[in-house]
């Protein structure tokens, strides 16, 4: 986990490598990439969250957040009410397309290498982030998530565990959701003053529901000097009559802390 240097001239030849290999695949590969959108809301809702569209984070101007908001009511119109069908994948980006001045996006934040920048589009992972957090809610498969590597601020109000998110960029770290299931699932989402808002939708009461929590987490102090979070997330199944039925693996993470950690506990009276 220690911090690797690259110079600009890799970087740059990686992501023109990766996107360009992306777009083969989006020409040529074999998936079925779900396009259908609905304006009619499918009368069962399986999951609904939703996260606050304004953080106060450490030296970051407010403006980020609020371009943030412009980028994502933009991205929004291009999901909402898109329905996966059996054998269908939704791509966040395939979907999204990407994301440029003419389109309308502005500069946000953009996390680069644990740490932040602007760029065009910047605050869409927000919208990945809770996208991943709905689906593993759901029977869906999640095919393609991609973990944060680096944790850049420290927890504020945090209501998920550490690590329950996905971090996108255009094109070829996407987030992507396969329905193995024979019943129609309809992503929506919107915005409020002060929220974004999402929900899976189907055509049935659902027979399961879920519970996600975290196991193993802790810090550690490496040998390069640095501290790196950890955790394994997991989720609880319960059938119609909320009885446990399975206990699931999901994922691990793995993350370099850009912030000291509070390594004393301290008593309150």
């Amino acid at each position: 986990m220690k911090p690797v240097k690259r110079t600009k001239a890799r970087i740059a030849l990686g992501k023109i490598y990766y996107t360009y290999f992306r777009y083969l695949e989006w020409c040529f590969g074999n998936t079925k990439f779900s396009k259908r959108i609905e304006s009619n809301i499918l009368p069962y809702t399986v999951f609904e969250h939703q996260t606050p569209l304004l953080r106060q984070l450490k030296d970051v101007d407010m403006w980020l957040q609020q371009n943030k908001i412009s980028n994502l009511r933009i991205a929004v119109k291009k999901l909402n009410g898109i329905i996966i069908y059996q054998g269908e994948t939704f791509s966040y980006w395939w979907t999204i397309g990407k994301p440029t001045r003419r389109k309308g996006y502005v500069d946000g934040m953009i996390l680069s290498h644990g740490n932040y920048e602007t760029g065009i589009g910047g605050g869409l992972c927000q919208l990945s982030n809770l996208i991943y957090w709905l689906t593993l809610h759901t029977p869906l498969k999640i095919t393609e998530r991609h973990r944060h590597s680096y944790d850049v601020f420290p927890d504020s109000n945090r209501t998920q565990p550490f690590g329950s998110g996905a971090t996108c960029f255009y094109n070829y770290l996407d987030l992507r959701i396969y329905n193995p299931t024979k019943h129609p699932y309809q992503l929506n989402i919107h915005l409020t003053d002060e929220h974004l808002v999402g929900q899976w939708n189907t055509v049935e009461e659902s027979l399961h529901s879920y519970e996600v929590y975290e196991k193993e987490h802790k810090i550690t102090q490496e040998y390069w000097g640095g501290y790196v979070r950890h955790n394994l997330i997991y989720r609880r199944v319960f059938n119609y009559n909320r009885e446990l039925i399975n206990d699931e693996y999901v994922t691990e993470n793995h993350a370099i802390m850009m912030y000291q950690p509070f390594l004393e506990s301290r008593n309150h009276s």
